[in-house]
């Protein structure tokens, strides 16, 4: 299997030879330095380079107020706190896991801390995760659902078929046709462009993945009992495993029939508002329950690891689109909502 996800920075981390945890690195430290909003431009100032070059020297070197206040582009100002308050969670954190925890949950299991972290960087954060999660792995159905924990997918629903295509590139198929600046001349000249049908992977095909990782021009057919969402629900499994150290099983259900339906979660923001709703009896119409692409059942394998009053009761999730059709995963749900007897 050739390596995959190059863009994840995987590659510039290492693991921790005791937990396997990516430890944080210079160099991907160093990767954030080299984003276009924080590389000098022709009209950047002197104390703007200066402090740029200083940091890929060292990109954990200390920078006060005063350093920042010296640049004259407010707009680097801001960009360098932001990138600089998030560099010293990871260097705090010591592993990407730590890190990412941390922001929702805090240290040692402490109340979430609302410091601006750019959404932007909590995918990325998973995206290195995901690519951790999937090391050895020759599924190339099981990449492609990984992809769910970090890039947003457009879903439609043909002849009951749930297909989930990646939003950026379908947006970008609409506007340029795929074919890039030019592509969008074409658009504004209203002349017709090639059709561009994206490709569904399934069992079948699943090998193709591995060619075309960084394209994201794959369709996942996400149909109940189907292959793509099985590969979701591992992908799942070891993203719990990979935070709290249990085993799970995550399986899907077409509807929740239990009298003693005791927890709950969205693995995005539309599956946690219906989950409340229909725990708590509130009519939701059928326009919301088309909008639910597929409810789970989580058991934990060892009902000791849960709450004491929970034990050994299932764990429900639903995953849905929002009015327009779009599904943004949200992974961190699975660290801070599940009724675990002690914090990750």
């Amino acid at each position: 299997m050739p390596d995959f996800w190059r863009d994840s920075g995987y590659h510039l981390l290492r693991q921790e030879p005791e937990t396997g945890r990516l430890a944080v690195t210079d160099a991907f430290l160093t990767a954030y330095l080299r984003r276009p909003e924080l590389r000098p431009v022709e009209e950047s100032c002197a104390a703007e380079t200066a402090l740029h070059e200083r940091l890929l020297a060292n990109p954990r070197e200390a920078v006060s107020e005063a350093r920042l206040a010296a640049l004259a582009d407010p707009d680097a100002r801001e960009n360098y706190q932001i990138a600089l308050a998030f560099r010293d969670r990871l260097v705090r954190a010591g592993t990407v896991e730590a890190a990412y925890a941390r922001i929702f949950a805090g240290p040692e299991g402490a109340a979430p801390v609302r410091v601006p972290v750019p959404p932007l960087f909590l995918d990325q954060l998973a995206h290195v995760i995901a690519r951790a999660l999937l090391e050895g792995c020759e599924d190339g159905l099981r990449a492609r659902a990984a992809e769910l924990l970090f890039r947003e997918q457009q879903v439609t629903i043909n002849d009951g078929h749930i297909m989930a295509a990646d939003a950026e590139t379908v947006e970008m198929y609409a506007t340029t046709g795929g074919f890039g600046d030019l592509g969008r001349l074409v658009v504004e000249a209203q002349t017709p462009l090639r059709r561009v049908d994206l490709e569904v992977i399934d069992e079948a095909n699943a090998a193709i993945y591995w060619t075309r990782d960084q394209r994201h021009d794959l369709v996942l057919n996400l149909n109940f009992a189907g292959a793509g969402l099985d590969a979701l629900c591992r992908v799942l499994e070891a993203w719990v495993r990979r935070f709290h150290e249990v085993e799970v099983s995550l399986q899907p259900v077409q509807e929740i029939r239990d009298e003693k339906w005791a927890w709950h979660l969205g693995l995005d923001a539309e599956g946690s508002r219906l989950l409340n709703d229909l725990y708590n009896g509130v009519e939701v119409g059928e326009a919301r329950l088309a909008r639910l692409l597929s409810l789970f059942r989580l058991d934990f394998r060892d009902p000791g690891v849960m709450r004491p009053e929970l034990a050994g009761r299932p764990v429900y999730l639903a995953l849905c689109m929002s009015e327009s059709g779009r599904l943004k995963l949200k992974p961190q749900n699975l660290l801070v909502n599940l009724p675990l007897a002690r914090p990750a």
